[in-house]
C-alpha cells in the first residue's frame, strides 16, 4: 500500500523537462507556421477582392440597362442605392447593399467614369491608397 502512494506522488504533474520540450515545439510552430497562415490570409483577401468587384460591375450593368447610361464621376457608385435625379421612373434599385460595395478590407471601391460605357473600379489594397506593391498593390476591373 506504501508503494502505491509513492507511484501516485511520482505521477503527478509534468517534469521541468517536458515542459520545455513543449514550449519548444509550440514555439517552433509559432515561429514556422503563423507567417505561412498570414500570408495566404492576405492573399485570399485580394483572391477576394476580384468577385466583389464583379458584383459591382454586375449591378452597374443592370443600372445602365434601367436607365440607359453608366453613372458619371459626379454620382459615382452612390446611384447603385438612390436613384439620381431625373431618372427615379428607370431606376430599379437598389442594386446592391453599402456593405457589397467594400473591398475585403473594408474600403469603398473607386469608381471612375469613362467614354462610351467604359469605366474603372479600383480597390487600393490592403494600406486603401494608391499604388503599393505586395498586400498594398491596387486591384482593378481592367486587369481581367
Amino acid at each position: 500500500m506504501e508503494r502505491t502512494k509513492e507511484m501516485k506522488r511520482e505521477q503527478k504533474g509534468f517534469t521541468l523537462i517536458e515542459l520545455i520540450v513543449v514550449i519548444s515545439i509550440i514555439s517552433l510552430l509559432v515561429v514556422f507556421v503563423a507567417p505561412r497562415m498570414f500570408r495566404r490570409l492576405t492573399e485570399a483577401k485580394k483572391d477576394l477582392a476580384v468577385p466583389r468587384m464583379k458584383m459591382v460591375e454586375n449591378a452597374l450593368e443592370q443600372f445602365a440597362i434601367n436607365c440607359g447610361r453608366y453613372p458619371d464621376d459626379s454620382e459615382g457608385l452612390e446611384v447603385l442605392l438612390v436613384a439620381p435625379e431625373g431618372l427615379s421612373e428607370k431606376w430599379r434599385g437598389p442594386y446592391l447593399k453599402r456593405r457589397q460595395m467594400l473591398d475585403p478590407w473594408d474600403n469603398p471601391f473607386i469608381y471612375e467614369a469613362g467614354e462610351g460605357g467604359n469605366y474603372l473600379l479600383v480597390s487600393y489594397g490592403a494600406d486603401g491608397r494608391a499604388g503599393g506593391d505586395g498586400d498594398n498593390s491596387d486591384i482593378t476591373n481592367e486587369e481581367e
